[in-house]
């Protein structure tokens, strides 16, 4: 699924959004997980500086 919206974001119309994959831990356990998401680009440092 990934090859699918890589080849997505690399069209014209994808070219003002970005993939971006963000490492959460988990209060519960403790482990961590990955989280996954396509945001604008103008708003990726935006959306590593959020909690």
């Amino acid at each position: 699924m990934a090859k699918k919206v890589v080849a997505t974001l690399k069209t014209d119309t994808g070219k003002g959004h970005a993939k971006v994959i963000k490492m959460v831990k988990s209060p519960k356990t403790g482990a961590y997980a990955f989280k996954e998401d396509i945001v604008d680009a103008d708003k990726v440092k935006e959306y590593f500086a959020k909690k």
